[in-house]
């Protein structure tokens, strides 16, 4: 690639694109890379500002800008994937599949710290449909060695930087405690909200009990749903502290192992997860009853994904664990369980 005056580019090929701006704010290719300069092209590229050109004469070290962003999405992309367009040497990379993003931040780095690259994506455990934007990567100079390319690659090692985790089928259940809606005073308004979360995942609802505030009664309920096979069970009410909330006394009596009682997250600071073997018990505070988003909605899908919550995994969620309750809610494009 060289750089030639532009009355003198005739005859040669333009090694990029070359962008036109409307005053206004429109923007949009006026050549493209690999046309072959005409005369009658000349009074145009001069007039948006191209007094010289940048023409491209391949020596078989280099790689053109587009031909780089198309190696660095085979080094970034697992399965899961569809790319766009290759524009300005850029290329963008879009969910093939519903599910869970994961990000190796490390490869991410390592590959983001060679000059001359550069990757950005979505945050780590993002819950992604098909067709979401997830990442964007390009070289910053026109062209780069294919020295530097490869070894970027190696420095990424085994494995894709990017993947979609999907989300699989799972058999759920819910248990809801108290008295006041066991005896019919009050009208259960937990169940709706987590069906209505449920109904953006493939799920089979093996069941519905309703118990009053009894810790063995719920206890035994929880028990007969994992017996039915579920894969989940929502364990709603009952979550704070005073003496007749008694529902994580029943999820540990099932013999589970309480992974945490409390996050923190707002809302959702006394959620609780646990495992009862390989069916995860989730206790709803009653904010998931009356907040639109909460700690259900960043754990629920990687819950849905398979992904088996820890302890470290609850305490991460601290920065960015509180949710601004925006008039207008763009979750999970926000900051709220971003990591």
């Amino acid at each position: 690639m060289k750089e030639i005056r532009t009355q003198d580019a005739v005859g040669h090929i333009i090694s990029h694109d070359i962008t036109r701006i409307i005053p206004g704010g429109a923007k949009d290719v006026a050549f493209q890379k690999g046309h072959i300069v005409r005369e009658e092209d000349i009074p145009e590229l001069l007039k948006i500002g191209k007094a010289h050109l940048f023409v491209w004469e391949n020596d078989g070290t280099m790689l053109h800008e587009n031909d780089a962003a198309q190696a660095l999405a085979d080094i970034v992309c697992g399965d899961g994937f569809v790319r766009g367009d290759v524009k300005e040497g850029k290329i963008e990379i879009f969910a093939g599949r519903s599910g869970i993003l994961r990000v190796d931040k490390e490869k991410l780095a390592a590959l983001n710290a060679f000059d001359e690259i550069m990757v950005a994506t979505r945050h780590d455990l993002s819950p992604v449909r098909a067709g979401d934007k997830l990442a964007g990567t390009r070289i910053i100079p026109l062209a780069i060695s294919k020295d530097k390319m490869e070894e970027a690659g190696r420095s990424a090692g085994e494995g894709a930087i990017l993947s979609v985790l999907p989300y699989i089928p799972r058999r759920t259940a819910i248990i809801t405690t108290g008295s006041e809606v066991f005896e019919g005073l009050v009208e259960d308004g937990f169940t709706p909200v987590v069906r209505k979360k449920l109904a953006d995942y493939e799920t089979e609802d093996i069941g519905h009990l309703t118990v009053p505030d009894n810790p063995e009664m719920a206890t035994n309920a929880i028990l007969r749903m994992v017996g039915k096979g579920a894969d989940v069970v929502f364990v709603t009410g009952g979550m704070s502290v005073d003496p007749d909330d008694r529902t994580p006394l029943a999820i540990k009596n099932t013999g589970a192992d309480v992974v945490s009682y409390g996050a923190p997250v707002l809302p959702g600071a006394m959620f609780l997860v646990a495992y009862l073997g390989d069916t995860a018990i989730l206790g709803l505070p009653g904010c998931v009853m009356h907040s639109k988003r909460t700690i259900l909605d960043i754990v629920l899908p990687r819950v849905m994904a398979g992904l088996r919550i820890t302890k470290r995994d609850i305490n991460d969620l601290a920065p960015g664990g509180l949710c601004l309750s925006c008039e207008v809610c763009i979750f999970p494009a926000c900051g709220f369980g971003a990591l």
